[in-house]
């Protein structure tokens, strides 16, 4: 396979997100104490950090990796909304596609980091389902022109309504723009005929309330076939955790191990391996290549405390190293 010339056609194209962006906000620190109050670290806070978070990571993982990304969301005003927007603009990322409401809080997650893990995460959010559904897919379909591929990136957090992810799909299909989905349980049946569907184990096993041995490749094969026919999706791509992923696509059904790395965070890694995925679709990568740049995409991003985008540099050289 040529990843040169493949990593630098990701610079040619141009991707929709569509879903749930947040701020993910840190306090780093120390842990020298226990709680006298309560059985539980006090943690010494040292520095504050704000950070894109949600679907505006996948847009930082796509810009990270070359890529022209517009994030189209909805997100509250006032001082969050505020430094939502000082943030999309310090990170040089397009707000053409940000709807913003004062009947709405934007979603901001604090994650409290010390000795190198979290400590406890605390959510500030409106999970409700968004009223400007007809403003908002006329939005989205205004800037579907020019468009490779669409990711559809759901948190459960109200953005991505039924209504909204049929309208964007269909449009999507209708211009003959590849679509790929990550989903959540809430939404999980709503995603029917896009191009590729990435859940994670917990999100198939609920989504379609059935259970599997995880350990047992025969039945996950099973399961994945059965969603892709039940969703009429040209693939399901399967993340596994710590066991790689799986991808299910008309042709054929493939298994591809975790790539051995020391994992440090797991956050954020499925952002990296649907905006992989999404750009090698837009490449017309074979799906079973897709599946395992993409696996190496999230193994990479783990090695860091914290939510943080790809680097391009580091994956084409891991690439060339561990893919034939």
């Amino acid at each position: 396979m040529d990843f040169n010339t493949l990593f630098l056609g990701f610079n040619d194209k141009k991707v929709l997100i569509i879903g749930d962006a947040m701020i993910d906000t840190y306090m780093w620190g120390d842990v020298n104490r226990m709680s006298p109050e309560a059985p539980v670290p006090v943690v010494e806070v040292k520095k504050h950090e704000n950070r894109l978070g949600g679907a505006a990571n996948v847009a930082l993982n796509l810009k990270a990796l070359g890529a022209n990304p517009i994030l189209c969301s909805v997100v509250g005003t006032g001082n969050r909304g505020v430094l939502f927007d000082k943030l999309m603009v310090e990170s040089n990322l397009s707000t053409e596609g940000i709807l913003s409401t004062n009947k709405r809080k934007t979603t901001i997650k604090t994650r409290v980091i010390a000795e190198n893990k979290h400590q406890i995460r605390i959510d500030e959010e409106d999970t409700s389902p968004i009223i400007q559904v007809k403003e908002f897919l006329k939005l989205i379909i205004s800037l579907m022109n020019d468009i490779d591929v669409v990711i559809l990136q759901d948190y459960n957090k109200g953005v991505l309504t039924s209504g909204i992810i049929e309208g964007v799909i269909a449009s999507a299909n209708k211009k003959g723009i590849p679509t790929i989905v990550d989903p959540k349980k809430l939404n999980f049946n709503s995603y029917k005929n896009c191009t590729i569907f990435k859940p994670n184990l917990a999100e198939i096993k609920a989504g379609m309330k059935i259970n599997f041995d995880s350990s047992n490749i025969s039945e996950i094969e099973k399961a994945t076939e059965k969603l892709r026919k039940q969703l009429s999706a040209k693939g399901v791509l399967l993340t596994l955790s710590e066991k790689g992923i799986c991808v299910n696509s008309e042709k054929e059904f493939k298994h591809t191990p975790a790539f051995k790395r020391n994992i440090i965070d797991v956050s954020g890694a499925g952002d990296t391996v649907i905006s992989v995925a999404s750009l090698c679709l837009a490449s017309n990568m074979d799906y079973t290549d897709l599946s395992v740049l993409s696996t190496l995409a999230g193994g990479i991003v783990c090695e860091e405390v914290g939510v943080v985008p790809i680097n391009k540099e580091k994956l084409l050289t891991q690439a060339l190293k561990h893919i034939s």
